[in-house]
């Protein structure tokens, strides 16, 4: 069925203006858009320059525009009724009519396909054109089997690969189409060695960067993975590769030269926040981006907030594939005054960090931790030892930033043994899962877990940095954080030696980057030897998506709260 598209505009003013419709019929979807787009009256409709004599220039090249729009649709007998009525009455408006008979559309009667050359039985080329005899001649289809046949070209290392003969053919008496697509594939070349020029690192360093043997067959791709990896570490603010033709040699091998300039050495940022956990918050970061001739890198960061202080270093070695994996050696200062615990705490870590071929980051430790810590008006204790550690975490997502689609998943393990490592015995285990799923344009749903447990003879053994706790913007909305967990005789909150705390949230988009949620929030920390309850939160929350992260505004209300009350949330920064 034909649609029917009317477009008004007026065209106010002291002036004598033109107000115009066009009214157009007879093709809807993609076919109308295409009309629309070179249809020069409709493109204009809203000039206010527009005359009498433009508008009836306009409307005499308007049939020819509409049968240029509907070839690439394989439609050649397009039959169109126009008409341009002048207005019945002062201000009134021109009204253009287009009544389109798009016909049928023209077929494919032959197809000459040819591949020569080298390459002319690599399979990597099809062996039957994309397009067949007796389809309907779509222009996006063939334009689609070119790009498709040239890109395997060039993935196949064929660089002299060209096309002798590539035309479409329409015989307007016969009402066919003709294919005539011929390829020359050319010599296959390969790549060569990679050679840097640059003095920032040693070569035998940067060539762990190079994601191929010398010999294999040229893909630009590869090339183009090469200069991300090398741009990608931040070493270089410049890289360009050069291929180097003239130096080809009779096995058609090209020499690869890459050509980079050092990025500046140190990268500093300074960033002011809000979090309703810890209120306003500084935070300061430096970067040394190379150390040496072997890419090490340090980084460090300050942040500061009412209820925690931290100061974090970390000082990394690439070592196998450098873009994937590194030793680090971590110091880490932190000192915390929360509602339910305060204490200092020192942490040096020293682990490995790989990425499998599977996607997950799997790192492997030892930490050195010393803490002072208070959780109760009869708990003030410490610990002094090492921790031995073992993760896995993975992110996949559409967008780091603003993720439409995605999840994050995290498995740890850490503990210590009395005797050996530290004062006393305990193993966690926890599991971190979030997910996010939309659906449409406008929804948005997240889901997230948080699941943990530890093994020990008593929470007093415990660590108060390594307990369980909940509540907070992470947690449970509706309460402060860490606020939430089993209790002491005396009613304090002291953390538990289990964890069970989820969340589900509904997101709909508003308008633009503005959107609406509704949540709920559910768990707690648990011990065996002490009380605690399960706790439940419901709220409404606004957001708005920015290009560092959506920010989040949330008015939680504590449903197994007594008395309940609503809490506001706020918070910034990648759901992920």
């Amino acid at each position: 069925m034909s649609g029917l598209l009317v477009i008004g505009v007026g065209m106010p003013g002291l002036a004598a203006a033109l107000a115009l419709e066009v009214k157009v019929s007879g093709v809807t979807g993609e076919r109308e858009k295409n009309v629309l787009a070179l249809l020069g009256i409709y493109q204009q409709r809203k000039d206010a320059d527009l005359t009498v004599q433009r508008l009836q220039a306009l409307h005499r090249r308007a049939p020819e525009q509409i049968a240029e729009a509907l070839a690439p649709f394989g439609l050649y007998r397009v039959v169109v009724q126009d008409s341009l009525t002048e207005p019945a009455s002062s201000g009134g408006a021109w009204i253009a009519r287009y009544a389109i008979d798009p016909g049928a559309p023209v077929k494919i009667a032959e197809i000459d396909y040819q591949v020569t050359g080298e390459g002319a039985d690599n399979p990597a080329f099809p062996e039957r054109f994309p397009m067949q005899v007796g389809q309907v001649l779509l222009h996006s289809q063939y334009e689609s089997a070119k790009g498709d046949i040239t890109r395997a070209a060039s993935a196949e290392g064929y660089l002299d690969a060209v096309l002798t003969r590539h035309q479409v053919l329409v015989d307007p008496e016969a009402y066919q189409a003709f294919v005539e697509f011929h390829v020359d594939t050319g010599p296959q070349y390969r790549l060569g060695a990679v050679r840097f020029r640059q003095d920032l690192f040693d070569d035998s360093y940067l060539q762990k960067f190079v994601p191929f043997e010398p010999g294999v067959i040229y893909d630009a791709d590869r090339l183009l993975e090469l200069q991300g990896r090398l741009l990608g570490m931040e070493y270089y603010g410049s890289v360009e590769i050069v291929p180097l033709r003239e130096q080809t040699d009779a096995q058609r091998t090209v020499p690869i030269e890459v050509v980079a300039h050092r990025n500046k050495a140190n990268k500093y940022r300074i960033g002011l926040g809000f979090a309703t956990d810890v209120g306003p918050r500084l935070s300061l970061d430096y970067r040394r981006r190379y150390i040496g001739r072997r890419g090490h890198i340090l980084k460090s960061e300050i942040e500061v907030s009412q209820p925690i202080q931290s100061f974090m270093a970390e000082y990394r070695i690439p070592f196998r594939d450098p873009v994937r994996d590194y030793v680090l050696i971590r110091p880490e200062i932190y000192s915390y005054d929360t509602a339910t615990r305060v204490g200092d705490l020192f942490k040096l870590t020293v682990a490995q960090s790989v990425l499998t071929d599977g996607g997950w980051r799997r790192s492997i430790g030892l930490d050195y931790r010393y803490e002072s810590y208070e959780v109760s008006d009869t708990n003030d204790e410490s610990f002094n030892g090492l921790v031995p550690h073992l993760s896995w975490s993975r992110v996949d997502a559409d967008d780091p930033i603003n993720t439409r689609n995605g999840f994050r998943l995290k498995y740890m393990v850490q503990g210590t043994a009395e005797g050996v490592l530290a004062q006393t015995s305990w193993l966690s285990g926890s599991v971190s899962y979030k997910l996010i799923k939309s659906f449409g344009d406008d929804f948005r749903f997240i889901t997230r877990a948080d699941l943990g447990a530890i093994l020990a003879s008593d929470i007093d053994d415990v660590p108060a940095s390594q307990r369980f706790f909940a509540g907070g913007d992470n947690s449970l909305r509706g309460w402060g954080l860490d606020v939430l967990g089993p209790k002491d005789d005396l009613g304090q909150v002291i953390g538990g030696r289990y964890l069970a705390v989820a969340g589900l949230e509904l997101e709909r988009r508003i308008s633009g980057n503005w959107g609406g949620a509704v949540f709920t929030d559910f768990g707690n920390a648990f011990d065996p030897d002490l009380t605690s309850d399960w706790e439940q939160s419901a709220g409404l929350g606004l957001r708005y998506h920015t290009p560092i992260g959506p920010v989040r505004v949330d008015f939680a209300y504590a449903l197994t709260k007594d008395p309940a009350g609503v809490r506001l949330h706020v918070g910034l920064g990648p759901d992920l």
